[in-house]
């Protein structure tokens, strides 16, 4: 597995990347919060530490889980119940106190990624929903048996939103996955490309906002 170290002790940083590395996989050691907020796309598990130098543990969590579903395993020496109770319900996977045994680390990391493995359900290359047909493969669209033209960004929040149907989906989730970057990409981009689709698709019901959050797709 690739798995990001999130860790600012160089020592025990370290030491996790050798010790991940002798057992076959493959750690990247990111000391930052940010460093994780950026480059969590490529990670199949993230190991996070609470207390980093740029911002929270906590919050970095709560923010990946805005983005992502990639499995979180804290690893921190704050026992406290609070603690422990805030990062499990903020969407935390596990929790570890230091000092970690390595044997258990590795065996709850591997656990935290199986488990979100086997949640993830393939999703259909072609989905129909109410009179509007979506191929994700062929990235075409159908209303009513009328073909509807979309422009790359346009047809990347559809299909978005499509395989997501039922679930609130962030603004800040959708600007990660179609612009790459959350917290570089602006706002407004993603209000136009919107409206624009909402236009195309001609269905006012299909796209319901969640005020303050996102959207999700309702069909």
């Amino acid at each position: 597995m690739r798995i990001a170290v999130v860790e600012d002790d160089d020592g025990l940083g370290d030491a996790l990347v050798d010790a991940l590395t002798e057992v076959g996989h493959t750690p990247v050691r990111m000391r930052r919060g940010a460093d994780a907020l950026l480059g969590y796309h490529e990670m199949d598990v993230v190991l996070l530490d609470l207390g980093l130098p740029d911002m929270d543990g906590l919050e970095v969590l709560r923010k990946l889980r805005t983005l992502s579903s990639v499995p979180v395993v804290v690893l921190t020496a704050r026992d406290d119940e609070r603690s422990v109770v805030r990062a499990l319900r903020g969407g935390a996977d596990d929790y570890v106190v230091k000092p970690a045994r390595l044997g258990e680390l590795h065996a709850r990391l591997e656990v935290a990624a199986h488990r979100r493995s086997a949640a993830t359900e393939p999703t259909a290359d072609r989905l129909t929903l109410g009179d509007i047909v979506v191929d994700l493969s062929g990235r075409a669209v159908e209303v009513s048996g009328r073909a509807v033209a979309l422009t790359t960004k346009e047809f990347d929040l559809l299909a978005h939103l499509v395989t997501r149907r039922g679930e609130a989906v962030s603004r800040e989730q959708l600007m990660d996955a179609i612009w790459g970057d959350a917290y570089v990409a602006i706002s407004r981009t993603l209000d136009v490309h919107m409206t624009a689709l909402r236009s195309k698709l001609s269905r006012p019901g299909a796209i319901v906002t969640i005020r303050g959050f996102g959207y999700r797709w309702d069909t």
